[in-house]
């Protein structure tokens, strides 16, 4: 594995690691509380800065540094996450998401909105709420070079008690905002041993001994015995311990209030000391004693040893440094290479080799990363295997009369496991739509900025699951529905206090699973569509006839005609008519739908409804005037054998069917799409009951049904061209291409809308 594809890895981290931030920081400013939610927003935000740091991302790390240090208050209570804290933190949530991208990209970023939110953080971190004109032009602060190792203290060093000839090293954390202590104060003795979970919840070793040392000045001590040699070490394990002395009057309890976060994680015993003094330890325990490094603490942060540990021992130094900077694989490679010179390069290689096969053997178990592109060429493999199926099942039935024959049950068990494997390979790709509807709390926040508006996004079924060629295409319409909403659905706070609203508005984003289907809602509780507006601004721009007489719901859908737009002028947000009409495109390229519900001075409800995947589906085959098409399973309620006493006329040319008790109008699927110029008997075929978005259930009359069968669902548009009425089409057992029905269109066409184009028997061919 080269650099480049450990960069790439990292970056694919990264994403993983912005949208635990977002959710944990959404989450806070819900009013989670739970300290297992900060922890994880602080290791989201440290884990990407130790990772830029080793790729020498000197901007993401500055920022990063910042961000976490802020953070780190809110972990320790300094700082309590009210509504304007977690606005600033969001906001750079949102900053740290570009620079991350930057790095990634070679893009840039607003270098004053960065240095502004640079001010706030630390504005923050010392108790102070930045005021919204403190955005200073100070250049961004960039990470400090590595310190030299920080001086011992000034008292004297006390001699060694062993053979062992180590010397304790009394110091302070001054840079970090410890005082100096009276050397003459009450003593205390710490054992302080971390298990690995401490570390895997976000915790910090080399941050509670920093914490500790603003108590007091301390002698510290590493314990390294347990450390492995770098073949059998795992970078996630915990080896190391420390025996410190500390002088403080905060007392007994003040030293545990400092490992409060961590005490289930560690083996703690703190004791007074009595007649051990400063720097006498147990000859049963040789003690490594350890001059910190103090840079390692301000800018790595991830380290639990020195970058230099004097000890005679070269061996165990070695060890030491090589494991407390295994962070990583890269790390883990350059410490071996500094302090094993015996070693030879390809030696230091191997060594790192190794730790990756056991770190990769320790994660396999849970998750594993794909190239995109094999799983879609997998797809299309086991969509070639179910048409090959069908098409050897076919050719069995024409030539096997019996249907008892071995070959049948063959093809039977064939058949099952091709559905097992087919909806194995769907799985891989079914992912949460979670990442999409996170991206728009991010859009929400800048779209409110912008508009002065008070604006709460509430997102629920963010787990639901959907084919990721569905949500990659999901965040464009998303985008507009959700710009469209904070811009022209929810009013100014003054005009909805004035209506008795709270002047805070609610968005609200619902995913959720139904009938094969998901739906997607994007609901508001705006003014609604001001339909006589919208009526006079399409006449405006000769979109319909000023005579036109149009239902409700037709009002409604104008806003998707191309170049609409209700705003008065054009602003950065909106004005130019280009949004909703692409919302409606986008959505029906993936073959779904969208409708609109709206109440004036309540708001309004966009329901999009799209299929769970775009490579197969469960079809009824039927035929309809000699052509064979394919009706969704999804849509189908149930199927009918009409009978004479249940049609009934209704005006001149409709039809209705009864149907325990009630009645549903009859549709001719062959006459909607122009195969036939008459209407056909329904008696002497057959109904299938149907229900759509939006336009309640209908009875779609076809000639005959030929079965239920899975079809791989190829693309009419980008084969042929767009035929009206038609989603797609498919191949079938036999050979013969044919065509997957718009359920929705034929519905729609049946309640007077137009197909917008005749269709022709050369287009089905």
């Amino acid at each position: 594995m080269d650099m480049n594809e450990i960069k790439e890895i990292f970056f694919q981290e990264c994403e993983e690691q912005l949208a635990e931030l977002e959710s944990g920081l959404l989450k806070m400013n819900d009013g989670d509380r739970d300290p297992e939610t900060v922890n994880a927003v602080f290791r989201a935000v440290h884990s990407i800065k130790g990772g830029a740091g080793a790729f020498g991302l000197d901007d993401l790390v500055a920022f990063a540094h910042v961000f976490e240090t802020t953070l780190d208050c809110v972990r320790s209570n300094k700082l309590e996450p009210n509504q304007d804290v977690l606005k600033v933190m969001l906001k750079s949530a949102d900053v740290l998401a570009d620079l991350t991208n930057a790095a990634r990209d070679g893009g840039s970023v607003d270098e004053s909105r960065s240095r502004g939110l640079v001010k706030e953080l630390e504005a923050l971190a010392h108790g102070e709420l930045p005021s919204p004109s403190a955005v200073s032009e100070a250049p961004a602060p960039k990470p400090a070079p590595k310190a030299a190792p920080a001086p011992v203290a000034a008292a004297p060093a006390p001699k060694p008690t062993d053979d062992s000839g180590f010397q304790p090293v009394p110091f302070s954390f001054d840079d970090f905002g410890g005082e100096e202590k009276p050397i003459d104060l009450p003593a205390y003795e710490i054992t302080f041993k971390p298990r690995f979970e401490l570390y895997s919840k976000g915790n910090d070793a080399t941050l509670l001994l920093r914490d500790l040392s603003r108590l007091g000045e301390m002698s510290i001590y590493c314990n390294a015995d347990a450390l492995p040699g770098l073949e059998e070490l795992d970078p996630e394990g915990a080896y190391f311990f420390w025996n410190i002395t500390i002088k403080t009057d905060k007392g007994e309890d003040a030293i545990r209030t400092v490992f409060e976060f961590a005490e289930w994680d560690c083996d703690l015993t703190v004791k007074p000391a009595e007649d051990s003094k400063p720097g006498e330890t147990n000859e049963e325990l040789p003690m490594i004693p350890v001059p910190f490094d103090l840079s390692i603490l301000d800018d790595g942060g991830a380290s639990e040893a020195p970058a230099a540990a004097e000890t005679k021992a070269d061996d165990t130094a070695a060890a030491v440094a090589a494991a407390e900077t295994a962070t990583n694989v890269a790390q883990m490679a350059a410490a071996a290479a500094r302090v094993e010179k015996k070693e030879s390069a390809a030696a230091a290689a191997a060594a790192a080799s190794a730790a990756a096969q056991n770190n990769a053997a320790a994660g396999a178990g849970q998750t594993i990363r794909v190239d995109l592109d094999r799983v879609d060429r997998l797809i299309n493999l086991v969509g070639e295997l179910v048409i090959n199926q069908a098409m050897l099942s076919q050719s069995v039935i024409e030539n096997d009369t019996t249907g008892t024959s071995s070959i049948n049950m063959g093809l039977e068990e064939l058949q099952q496991l091709t559905r097992e494997i087919q909806d194995s390979v769907m799985a891989i790709r079914a992912q949460p739509v979670k990442p999409v509807f996170q991206r728009m709390s991010r859009i929400v926040r800048e779209i409110a900025d912008m508009t002065g508006k008070s604006i709460r996004l509430i997102t629920e079924g963010e787990n639901t699951e959907v084919d990721k060629t569905v949500i990659d295409k999901l965040a464009e319409p998303l985008t507009h529905m959700i710009r469209n909403a904070v811009d022209h659905g929810i009013e100014t706070p003054e005009k909805r206090a004035a209506a008795g609203k709270n002047t805070e508005g609610t968005v609200r984003l619902t995913a959720k699973h139904r009938s094969g289907r998901i739906l997607i809602e994007l609901a508001d509780d705006g003014a609604g569509i001001n339909r006589e507006k919208v009526r006079q601004k399409a006449i405006q721009n000769d979109l319909i006839p000023a005579d036109a007489n149009l239902s409700d719901e037709e009002i409604d859908n104008l806003i998707f005609l191309p170049g609409f737009s209700t705003a008065d002028k054009i602003s950065d947000i909106s004005g130019r008519g280009v949004g909703m009409d692409v919302v409606k495109r986008s959505i029906q390229a993936l073959g779904g739908r969208i409708n609109i519900t709206s109440r004036p001075g309540h708001g309004s409800v966009f329901t999009m409804s799209l299929p769970l995947t775009l490579a197969v589906l469960d079809g009824m085959v039927v035929t309809v005037a000699g052509q064979t098409l394919v009706v969704p399973l999804t849509a189908i309620v149930e199927t009918l054998q009409p009978e004479a006493a249940a049609i009934h006329s209704f005006g001149a040319s409709h039809r209705l069917i009864s149907i325990r008790n009630s009645f549903c109008p009859l549709v001719d699927v062959g006459r909607i799409l122009n195969f036939r110029a008459t209407q056909a008997n329904p008696v002497e075929g057959v109904a299938l009951l149907v229900e759509s978005e939006g336009g309640g259930q209908r009875a779609l009359m076809v000639d005959a049904i030929q079965g239920q069968r899975q079809v791989v669902i190829k693309s009419l548009e980008a084969n042929y061209t767009h035929v009206p009425g038609i989603a797609a089409a498919t191949i079938l057992g036999d050979g013969r291409v044919a065509l997957i029905l718009d359920v929705d269109a034929v519905v729609g066409a049946s309640r007077g809308q137009s197909l917008k184009a005749e269709m022709s028997l050369a287009a089905v061919g």
